[in-house]
């Protein structure tokens, strides 16, 4: 039997159960998948090194996960529109040459979806514009949002980001909050796209604001899957989108890209549960 080999490039990624995911989903398949973290710091390479060695030692893909989603662009190409409108990857394909996708895009409409059914997001506040905020704000616009409020401690992120939604789409109102405060005024919905609240970066992006009147929030975080924020939304009787199952869902998008093989997302949420 053939074994595919993928690997993980990412910092702070002891934790993460991606490898988890993709060896449970190659057992439902009856495939043998390898799957490895590859952290530059341990490494010490560069990550434009680590990803060049993957190449070279015959990996057949890569998701890419904090910080590295934007800063791979240049060693890939992007056949995809959408994804080259929201200018990060987090999947990688191996060929001639490498072939960049976004997992996340597509995971979290399928995530919103699964949880909330035909339910519009209404008026968003989002923190954080990098990465995976990039992927989010492009799914809501798919998912219909109303508007969406951003704000990054880097202001410039936020207005790039801003800049490429609003050339790309004209259906969702956007703005540019200059604080957490004002981005967070009228919305109906909260999420986190921030590393704050997961492993080795402890807090609450949405800490001092209050979310008892809101519609629902959602963490991009899922180590742990029960963040702050998100303990603070379930005692408010909050409806909530955990970032688990943005995992759970880019990651069966991701493993049919490497493997061509479709998993189903409760027999793999059951796998995944057995194997924790």
């Amino acid at each position: 039997m053939e074994r595919i080999r993928l690997g993980l490039i990412g910092d702070n990624i002891a934790a993460s159960r991606a490898p988890d995911l993709h060896h449970a989903a190659a057992k439902l398949c009856g495939i043998d998948v390898r799957y490895e973290r590859l952290v530059p710091g341990d490494l010490r390479l560069t990550f434009e090194n680590v990803f060049s060695r993957a190449l070279a030692d015959g990996l057949r893909g890569l998701n890419i996960t904090h910080p590295y989603k934007e800063q791979v662009l240049p060693l890939v190409t992007v056949e995809d529109g959408s994804v080259r409108a929201i200018g990060a990857c987090n999947t990688i394909l191996f060929g001639d040459p490498p072939t960049g996708l976004n997992t996340d895009y597509t995971g979290y409409i399928a995530a919103f979806r699964g949880r909330f059914g035909g339910q519009f997001p209404g008026a968003v506040a989002m923190v954080g514009s990098g990465g995976v905020g990039k992927a989010v704000a492009f799914a809501l616009v798919k998912l219909g949002a109303k508007s969406l409020a951003l704000f990054d401690v880097d202001e410039e992120k936020s207005r790039a980001l801003d800049t490429a939604l609003r050339r790309h789409q004209d259906g969702m109102s956007v703005h540019v909050a200059s604080s957490l405060q004002e981005a967070c005024e009228g919305a109906e919905g909260l999420i986190n796209c921030t590393p704050m609240g997961m492993v080795g970066h402890d807090g609450n992006a949405f800490a001092g604001i209050d979310v008892k009147r809101r519609q629902w929030i959602c963490d991009a975080v899922y180590t742990p899957i029960e963040t702050t924020f998100l303990k603070e939304g379930a005692a408010a009787s909050v409806a909530i989108l955990s970032g688990y199952e943005l995992f759970l869902y880019q990651g069966i998008h991701a493993f049919r890209l490497f493997t061509g093989h479709d998993v189903g997302a409760d027999e793999l949420r059951r796998a995944l549960a057995t194997a924790s």
